[in-house]
């Protein structure tokens, strides 16, 4: 007979134990994505930098070919961190970017924490590469894309296959927050819910109206 005791599983995100690396959110990445409507794709990729910036988990922000070709990278990611640098490449796969690789040893963290444009391309090189070296390794599935359902679920099964691990920008900010009695990141927490995730959003939204200060779920 097993015996259950308190206590979280090991492989669950914690704010202090990864380092968040967003690739590649920029508009000519975005123009031709089938996988996600690029709307959606903004509004999750913005929980996940809120989510990172709210409760101080390390962030690398990458582009590539920004100025010739690619353009700026999602103003809701700047908003995030204002005045954060960029590295910007020319590899697709920026595990092949020596900056990116300065910063991510730099920051020392075990785990990777993975979003951006293209998945079956610059998600699926750094992710099969830094497991490949010992990372583990999570990607944040509606916050890629890609140009067909296709590119998208294939490379996130070839990921999985690798070992990598798959979950959502809502269950990102959710994992962080972990307790609702964390109360110096909960009004963070629910708003950015409110503010990016669609129903739920709306539905604390609607509790702390009708209920006030009772509407907490802490």
């Amino acid at each position: 007979m097993t015996t259950a005791s308190i206590g979280a599983a090991r492989s669950l995100l914690t704010p202090t134990d990864h380092v968040l690396i967003l690739i590649d959110h920029q508009s000519q990445m975005a123009f031709p994505l089938n996988s996600i409507e690029v709307g959606a794709l903004r509004a999750n990729t913005a929980t996940v930098a809120r989510a990172a910036a709210a409760f101080a988990v390390p962030t690398i922000l990458t582009s590539v070919a920004a100025t010739s070709f690619s353009g700026p990278i999602f103003p809701e990611i700047q908003k995030a961190f204002p005045g954060a640098p960029i590295i910007d490449r020319t590899t697709m796969n920026c595990w092949e970017d020596a900056a990116v690789i300065d910063e991510v040893n730099r920051i020392g963290k075990g785990r990777i924490v993975l979003a951006g444009l293209w998945t079956s391309v610059c998600i699926a090189g750094p992710a099969l590469s830094a497991a490949e070296q010992g990372f583990e390794v999570y990607v944040i599935a509606d916050a890629s894309g890609d140009v067909s359902d296709e590119a998208h679920d294939r490379a996130m099964q070839r990921m999985i296959q690798a070992g990598v691990r798959p979950l959502t920008s809502l269950q990102y900010l959710l994992e962080l927050q972990r307790d609702w009695a964390r109360g110096e990141t909960y009004d963070a927490t629910t708003g950015i819910a409110i503010d990016h995730s669609g129903a739920y959003g709306i539905g604390l939204l609607y509790a702390k109206a009708m209920l006030g200060e009772h509407a907490r779920e802490g």
